[in-house]
């Protein structure tokens, strides 16, 4: 498609599918937006479409005369439908035929004599699935990574990426779905390189259980620039429309409450009624993988500034094994050091429509300098790499949009340091 990205996308398929028979809302649609998150294991959709009744035929068994009517309640809507849809961008293609969406729900917003206005709300699949639990309390042994994959080979997912961990962990699943019992594992995570704490989430290409230092080490795949004034239509597809909305800056007070920099930890044994105790700094094992320059403040912090109280995990599966089952010696504090340190800078933008863009994509946002602006350049401190928190991609009869939550660790361009 030629054009703007932010111009109206083409709806070439939004099909509801119940039972066989199906109902378009092609012409229907006055607004679709669709999700993704680092913190979400499922995408989820809303749409919002007008019925003017007369929409398709009620079965026998809602209408005994069979007349024509809304789709909402002729088809009628009531929850777990396949929703299709393909709508095409100038960036790409959203697609969902082969593995449609579910609606979840489908009230109605409004209702007059002559129209119905209906919210549906949708799921992926997988998010309906990880409600059906198979197993309510099976044993996992071995690497988690494995654990990971062995979960979703059970759960019949055929697309995901999984990051290799180095630790390993046993546990009961105790009644849970998969995918919570993935997000469970996340925080107990250790890369085979860096620093603990993954996230597990969906996007358009499938289920993620990724390090966040293995994201955050990935190449930029895209740049955005905010000047405060746009130029001719054409020009402006990686332009950030709106001016940047600052959600979170660095708080020190904050930073240190959590520990983010520095904390005690008391580890009790419950075998020998011993405790241990250890200081954790930020990176202290490692050199650091920061999206900017180092970390502000670190080398300032001289002492710990949170003390946490832990229990090891010796002998709840295995009563002859005295090793710690998954030692939290090597991941408890860290992990929380990794996310805590993540969102210390937190933004949000809004940009032409861009379906390659992922959630856990780094981009790059270069703002303006402020000053002379004869003298060009970009903010120092303010531009840089960021990672994608959350995006919602936006379509009405209007225009076409991606909104995104970013969020980054440090200031600063990078520089290529190690």
């Amino acid at each position: 498609m030629s054009g703007s990205a932010s111009r109206a996308s083409r709806y070439a398929r939004m099909v509801i599918n119940k039972d066989g028979k199906t109902a378009s809302i092609v012409g229907k649609t006055t607004s679709f937006d669709f999700y993704e998150s680092v913190y979400s294991p499922e995408v989820t959709a809303t749409i919002v479409f007008v019925d003017a009744g007369e929409s398709i035929g009620a079965s026998k068994d809602q209408d005994t005369q069979e007349r024509t009517g809304s789709i909402k309640n002729s088809l009628p809507i009531t929850g777990m439908e396949d929703f299709e849809v393909n709508i095409q961008s100038k960036s790409g293609t959203l697609i969902y035929v082969k593995n449609p969406l579910k609606v979840n729900s489908a009230p109605i917003v409004s209702q007059e004599s002559n129209r119905q206005i209906v919210l549906l709300s949708l799921k992926s699949n997988p998010a309906i699935d990880n409600k059906d639990i198979k197993n309510a309390c099976k044993k996992y042994k071995g690497r988690i990574s494995n654990t990971v994959e062995s979960i979703l080979k059970e759960m019949n997912i055929k697309k995901y990426t999984i990051d290799g961990t180095k630790n390993a962990f046993d546990f009961i699943s105790k009644g849970e779905g998969g995918l919570d019992l993935i997000n469970y594992l996340c925080k107990k995570s250790i890369p085979e390189k860096g620093d603990p704490g993954f996230f597990f989430y969906e996007t358009q290409d499938g289920l993620n259980f990724r390090a966040i230092d293995n994201l955050i080490a990935e190449e930029s795949v895209a740049t955005y620039t905010y000047s405060g004034a746009l130029k001719d239509q054409e020009d402006n597809d990686f332009k950030i429309v709106l001016p940047p909305n600052i959600i979170k800056d660095q708080d020190v007070s904050k930073a240190l409450e959590s520990g983010t920099y520095s904390s005690r930890n008391v580890f009790f044994n419950p075998l020998t009624f011993e405790t241990e105790e250890k200081i954790y700094k930020l990176n202290e094992d490692n050199p650091e993988t920061t999206l900017g320059k180092e970390v502000p403040f670190k080398d300032k912090v001289k002492n710990y500034s949170k003390t946490n109280y832990h229990i090891l995990d010796i002998g709840s599966l295995d009563p002859t094994n005295t090793a710690p089952n998954n030692d939290s010696r090597e991941w408890q504090a860290k992990s929380s050091m990794r996310y805590n340190l993540l969102h210390s800078q937190i933004m949000s933008i809004q940009v032409p429509c861009n379906l390659q863009l992922r959630a856990g994509n780094i981009i790059t946002v270069e703002i303006e300098r402020q000053g002379d602006k004869a003298l060009g350049g970009v903010d120092q401190q303010q531009s840089g790499k960021y990672m994608i928190l959350h995006l919602c991609h936006h379509f009405d009869s209007l225009r076409s949009f991606t909104s995104m939550t970013l969020a980054r660790d440090s200031y600063g361009l990078y520089t290529g340091k190690k």
